[in-house]
């Protein structure tokens, strides 16, 4: 069953908009998910029709890349779907955080686009390439360049790389760091090349097919988790939740969507 939460602008207003009519033993039944932009908010409702009761799943919906992790830190809310495991590792380093992936659930086919080219072989020399300002999502954009022969890194960089670890760059490529949720704004002002999710660019009417090119990650690294806390990863209320999330429900959902090559599955319903 799916609670609705309010869409909020700061963690404040979450506080202000939870009822106080349920009892104690319902309240410890509802599982708050902080999320935001579909298709994580998707999967949030198809889980919380396919929970097993007395459980319950609330969608809280977010505005931006931070809340969500800031509720969840603070008590606010009990789960996060909205991020994959080096981001979240990121804020908890930075937080002094104890947030926990749970359970990858898909994988966002993430790759470049441009207004201007139309394959790998028309970049210039030169060319302007945006790329997301937070940490891991610049390492991710930096290494599905690096897979595609434009650039080379170090050796040992990894989900950690930056700008600065570019050992080699034949095409003198400039890189511009924009926001996450800018980058989208970025394509249409008309930057030469860049990195995008699905979940953004098809704003503009554009899906991975439209890319110029796209990661290859076998491993799912960056797959979309459903993210805990250490003190209550392991409560039932939680590992129910988890249940739904890989639910035939759920794994039908992405199967749909990754026809549509928008993402690719990250677990297996068990028989």
């Amino acid at each position: 069953m799916l609670k609705k939460g309010l869409f909020f602008t700061g963690v404040a207003l979450l506080l202000a908009g939870c009822g106080g009519e349920e009892s104690a033993s319902e309240e410890d039944n509802v599982v708050k998910v902080a999320s935001h932009l579909p298709p994580m908010t998707d999967v949030v409702e198809i889980a919380a029709d396919a929970i097993e009761e007395p459980y319950q799943i609330e969608l809280v919906e977010v505005s931006d890349n931070i809340q969500y992790n800031e509720a969840l830190l603070n008590e606010e809310v009990d789960a996060s779907f909205a991020q994959h495991e080096p981001f979240m590792e990121v804020f908890n380093n930075e937080k002094d955080g104890n947030l926990v992936a749970m359970q990858p659930i898909y994988n966002a086919i993430v790759g470049f686009y441009s207004p201007v080219y139309d394959s790998i072989e028309d970049i210039e020399d030169g060319a302007e390439v945006a790329i997301p300002a937070d940490a891991t999502n610049e390492a991710r954009a930096l290494m599905i360049l690096e897979q595609h022969d434009l650039i080379t890194l170090s050796a040992d960089v990894s989900h950690q790389a930056t700008v600065d670890d570019i050992e080699e760059n034949p095409h003198n490529l400039e890189f511009t760091h924009i926001d996450l949720l800018n980058l989208t704004g970025a394509y249409e002002d008309g930057v030469e090349l860049v990195f995008n999710y699905p979940t953004y660019i098809e704003s503009v009417g554009l899906t991975p097919d439209d890319a110029v090119f796209l990661e290859e990650d076998e491993d799912n690294t960056f797959a979309i988790q459903l993210v805990g806390r250490e003190d209550n990863q392991d409560t039932e209320a939680l590992q129910a939740a988890k249940e739904a999330f890989t639910s035939q429900e759920v794994y039908d959902f992405l199967a749909e969507l990754e026809k549509e090559g928008h993402l690719e599955p990250a677990f297996e319903v068990e028989e």
